[in-house]
């Protein structure tokens, strides 16, 4: 893996071509004293070690932007704790943070209005024998041939809403192998680089909570087979949480309440990290972008890709058609003729979102399942201009410190977490929507807890469902309930087959009992 782990950005614009340069070549060529040095000069670089923080500058600027009561427990902290509050305060953006709790705590800006708001138009689903798909398939498979694409997980969540300690990537969703999630994706970029003859290097997004633990799975797990070199891992930054009169809180005497900047904190982190130098340097300009609880999503589909390509787009998005208006996901949308993602949360000042037609669908039906196609230009240029992105708040219940010290956990909300949405990048689009149609089974089924909507219990069921289908195709009889639904366990492995058109090519003369639960591994041969 490359990059310099525990290593912070810089924050001088200027500086960052050489740390990336920094970032891409440790550990595979000499970093020159003389440049290390001068980018010294201008910032300490934190090392994730006891390196000694300026306490002075640290003082300044809290006190400066009000927010000195940060280190109000200072006496009482060890020389160690002293250290860790110190290296969370040299990571504020207190700019930011300043014109943040200005707009959204101490005031309330009114939302954004429009004069039109249309739904956004559909490429339809695919189909092969529609030319326009069929071209977009063939520039789909040319593109990953040629080594142009690249994954972007986004898999800093924990567990804990599925009963699980551990990151959520590492959650065994596979109801009769256990196979991790990380696995489930790790298979499919098997299958696909065996397909196409190329190299999917793999960009994982994690956070301050599940880093070494998400590092140290891979590790255990022999990063399921793919080469370490073309796994990266990296942090998105934090923010701090404030309380309702716009003060940083703490949650701990020597820790600050934070939170990560959102799925849209993936773009900034791409070029603070050194993703998008990486990507350039392998001839990558395509990156595939999922979030780590689909277990289904393709990680790199050939009709999405090729329509991206095709089109010249910046940021393309897949788009699942919506059963209920108040359905949880975002809905793509044409405002003023801008592309812009309304979220969820804000349907209702929108009420047109939640209009049905004379026959009852849902006019706005274009859900968002988060999977996009975002080119590296195209990050670079938005992180250029980042002040210009975009900021949500959300009125949370925030563990903080008492005037004691002690942590208290609030029954009602206390405090406000910002965040940005990856799907705001695209109002900065240069061109037409790419907003392409999919199926929601084997394609989206994410998990958000253990059982009820969006759960691992249900992509159980979407598993059984998906794979039955392809049994059945292939003549095998699969155990329905009266109702017609699966009631047996069912995966296969992505490795051998990621379509059902590719499962029955190499089912060719087999036979596939299923009287029970059934696991078809990436051999083809039946687990168990």
């Amino acid at each position: 893996m490359r990059g310099i782990p525990g290593t912070a950005r810089l924050s001088i614009r200027p500086l960052r071509r050489l740390w990336n340069e920094i970032r891409t070549h440790a550990g595979h060529a000499a970093i020159s004293p003389a440049k290390f040095e001068t980018a010294r000069s201008h910032e300490q670089i934190w090392k994730g070690d006891n390196s000694k923080v300026n306490e002075g500058e640290c003082r300044q600027k809290l006190q400066e932007y009000g927010q000195e009561h940060v280190l109000r427990f200072w006496e009482q902290l060890s020389d160690s704790e002293k250290t860790q509050v110190l290296k969370e305060v040299s990571t504020i953006d207190f700019k930011l943070m300043k014109r943040l709790i200005e707009k959204w705590v101490l005031d309330e800006p009114d939302p954004e209005s429009f004069d039109e708001i249309l739904p956004v138009p559909l490429i339809p689903k695919a189909d092969i024998n529609r030319p326009d798909a069929k071209e977009a398939f063939d520039a789909g498979e040319c593109a990953l041939s040629a080594g142009r694409v690249g994954l972007f997980l986004v898999a800093g969540g924990q567990g804990t809403r599925l009963g699980f300690p551990g990151p959520k990537g590492a959650y065994p969703v596979g109801p009769i192998t256990k196979k991790s999630l990380f696995e489930y994706h790790a298979e499919k970029i098997h299958n696909t680089q065996n397909k196409y003859g190329c190299v999917l290097p793999w960009y994982i997004m994690v956070s301050a909570a599940n880093d070494a633990p998400t590092r140290q799975f891979f590790k255990e797990n022999a990063f399921f087979g793919l080469d370490e070199k073309d796994v990266f891992f990296f942090q998105q930054r934090m923010v701090p949480c404030v309380d309702e009169g716009g003060k940083f809180m703490l949650e701990t005497p020597c820790h600050l309440a934070m939170n990560p900047n959102g799925h849209g904190g993936s773009l900034p982190a791409m070029v603070d990290n050194g993703v998008t130098s990486d990507a350039k340097q392998r001839g990558v300009d395509c990156l595939s972008y999922f979030q780590v609880d689909n277990w289904t999503v393709k990680v790199a589909d050939p009709y999405f890709i090729g329509y991206h390509v095709l089109r010249n787009a910046e940021m393309s998005s897949k788009n699942h058609l919506k059963n209920d208006p108040r359905e949880a996901v975002g809905v793509h949308c044409l405002c003023d003729g801008v592309y812009h993602v309304i979220e969820y949360s804000e349907l209702d000042i929108y009420p047109q979102l939640l209009e049905l037609d004379e026959n009852g669908a849902v006019i706005f039906g274009a859900g968002n399942p988060a999977i996009h196609i975002i080119s590296t230009d195209f990050v670079e240029r938005v992180c250029e201009d980042y002040d210009k992105f975009p900021w949500h708040k959300a009125h949370k219940r925030i563990a903080r410190v008492n005037g004691s010290g002690d942590t208290v956990k609030p029954d009602e909300p206390n405090g406000y977490k910002f965040e940005t949405f990856v799907f705001d990048a695209l109002r900065f689009i240069r061109h037409e929507p790419v907003a392409f149609e999919i199926e929601r089974r084997g394609e989206f089924s994410p998990i958000k807890q253990y059982d009820g909507v969006d759960s691992v219990t249900e992509s159980w069921a979407s598993m059984g469902e998906y794979w039955g289908e392809w049994l059945e195709a292939s003549g095998a009889t699969v155990p329905r309930d009266e109702n017609g639904v699966v009631s047996v366990n069912i995966e296969i492995s992505p490795q051998f087959a990621l379509s059902k058109e590719e499962f029955l090519e190499k089912s060719a003369g087999r036979q596939w009992l299923v009287d029970t639960d059934i696991a078809i591994g990436a051999d083809g041969n039946v687990i168990g």
